[in-house]
């Protein structure tokens, strides 16, 4: 799931930034409001978390400019503004939820994972992903296959989820890196292939149907092959 950070102060954008990755998000930061309008009305996100007092264009003006274009994406204010006024006024705007700063990780990361419940029972989106007897269920967050339960770092859950979502697809070496890790794919180094090699021995080396192949010259796809 990806979600976009909307947070001027670079200590507190890295801090979560790094949380929410390592708890297996996908995760965009910006830093200023419009910046943060653009991405949020340009890419396709699962929540934001947005800050209030913002450069160049408030947290309230990005809200309400959000719901008035009839965008649904569920949004977490995050801010050091604490009054009840303020709460209020986030929750009446749209706002789905409003933590105040400072403010405790975990308590932050449960609200979203509450958010996103919610949003998906909403949408009725899925709640798993699954090819032949390999399924990833996204709220629990972990992976079975064949009756195992196996267990999968962050990024190698982030790695296969983009498979699942893109399957039958060839993912290029480009695409993984810009996805994944949010950065250019460097043709020197070989990132990619390493973890993508990393999740085969996990998902793909114990059991006899292979379902990661590799596409010379092109990258990989997640495809149940038939003879």
């Amino acid at each position: 799931m990806k979600i976009l950070i909307v947070e001027d102060e670079p200590k507190t954008g890295g801090y979560l930034k790094k949380g929410f990755t390592e708890s297996g998000y996908i995760v965009d930061l910006s830093q200023d409001g419009v910046d943060g309008l653009y991405q949020a009305t340009s890419n396709d996100y699962d929540l934001i978390i947005l800050d209030i007092m913002l450069p160049k264009l408030n947290g309230w003006q990005i809200l309400q400019t959000i719901r008035g274009s009839q965008l649904g994406t569920p949004i977490i204010m995050l801010s050091a503004k604490d009054q009840v006024e303020d709460k209020v006024k986030g929750l009446e705007l749209g706002a789905n939820d409003y933590v105040v700063k400072p403010f405790a990780f975990v308590e932050l990361l449960a609200r979203v994972k509450n958010a996103l419940r919610h949003q998906i029972g909403h949408t009725k989106t899925e709640t798993s992903l699954s090819i032949a007897d390999l399924s990833l269920d996204l709220l629990k967050r972990t992976v079975r296959r064949g009756g195992d339960t196996i267990s999968l770092t962050a990024k190698e859950f982030s790695l296969l989820e983009l498979f699942l979502n893109k399957k039958g697809e060839v993912l290029s070496r480009t695409l993984i890196a810009s996805t994944i890790w949010d950065m250019n794919f460097d043709s020197d180094t070989n990132v990619i292939d390493v973890a993508v090699k990393r999740l085969r021995a996990k998902i793909d080396k114990p059991y006899p149907i292979k379902l990661i192949h590799t596409v010379r010259g092109m990258g990989y796809k997640l495809e149940e092959l038939t003879a």
